[in-house]
């Protein structure tokens, strides 16, 4: 009797063992990946339900709970986006949520891109949600934002912006009175040229230095760029500006009258707004293509009619003539 006694016993530790390896180091009963967003201020109960809702832990939420405050390590749960492989055990699992790195998604606007691909970009991510909002020419600031899977677009837009308020805010004290630009949004709207000019970061303060003197003296900034946005609202324009396009009056063609454009024509980084707050001292009012990616610049227009001389010899060498 005796022995049955411990053979009984000990079957009933064999099967609680099983259970327990069952509700602990299993996987769940729903083939992975599972995705799941664990908020701020999350508890271990709340996430262990959602966990349970997906399949991807054995048992229930209660039971995983109380195991987990029983055999796990204790640690809190991380706030962020997670993705739970096919197969991971409970275990592991919470190992996972306690100490992985969360997912990191992120959109990255790059400088000098204008606010049509933006949004462009904004309507074609899948993990976003809502309607794209309207968003201003230079009003956001070049960077990559991270953002949660399901958050709204409108959000992710209004932090871009934020971002570009702040560093306009950081950068307009700083301003060395260089340049003739007497407001924030004038600053931008010159930043917005410079980037669209040069490829070149370490240009971007002399190129600036050129279109301060030039509206410093009411000469025409003759910037191709500002030419092409309202073709195109900031995209490649594909092919040479026209003619018609050169002789175009809408606000924007710095060809056709003096001073800045109407608005920007791309969302400006911060070191082309530092560049047009603090622009290179330069007597220069010409540049022109180099053929490197950057430009040779000029204080007369005789320097400049013989470098553009030497860029178009250079581009007929090339065959692009």
């Amino acid at each position: 009797m005796k022995r049955l006694l411990v053979a009984g016993a000990a079957g009933l530790v064999l099967a609680a063992l099983l259970s327990l390896y069952f509700l602990w180091w299993a996987a769940g009963p729903k083939p992975g990946p599972h995705a799941i967003t664990v908020k701020e201020g999350s508890t271990l109960s709340s996430v262990s339900r959602e966990l349970a809702a997906k399949g991807a832990i054995p048992g229930s939420a209660r039971t995983f709970s109380l195991i987990a405050r029983v055999l796990g390590s204790g640690d809190p749960i991380q706030a962020g986006e997670f993705e739970i492989p096919n197969g991971l055990g409970g275990a592991a699992v919470l190992d996972l949520l306690q100490h992985g790195r969360p997912v990191q998604r992120l959109i990255t606007v790059t400088e000098g891109m204008p606010s049509i691909i933006v949004g462009e970009k904004l309507a074609a991510n899948a993990y976003l949600t809502g309607p794209t909002p309207p968003i201003a020419e230079g009003s956001v600031l070049p960077d990559s934002y991270s953002f949660e899977r399901g958050e709204t677009r409108a959000a992710v837009v209004k932090r871009m912006q934020a971002a570009m308020t702040r560093t306009l805010e950081q950068l307009w004290p700083k301003r060395t009175n260089a340049c003739p630009v007497a407001t924030r949004d004038q600053t931008v709207i010159l930043a917005s040229i410079v980037e669209k000019e040069t490829g070149k970061p370490a240009e971007r303060p002399t190129i600036a230095g050129v279109y301060c003197n030039r509206l410093e003296i009411g000469m025409k900034l003759d910037a191709d760029p500002t030419v092409i946005y309202p073709v195109t609202k900031g995209k490649p324009l594909g092919r040479r500006i026209l003619r018609s396009e050169l002789n175009a009056d809408n606000g924007y063609n710095t060809y056709r009258r003096p001073g800045l454009p109407a608005g920007p024509i791309a969302n400006p980084g911060k070191e082309s707004i530092a560049a047009v707050l603090n622009p290179a001292a330069t007597k220069a009012l010409y540049f022109v293509a180099d053929g490197t990616g950057g430009h040779v610049f000029a204080e007369t227009l005789q320097q400049h009619q013989a470098n553009v001389a030497k860029w178009f010899a250079l581009r007929r060498q090339r065959g692009e003539m």
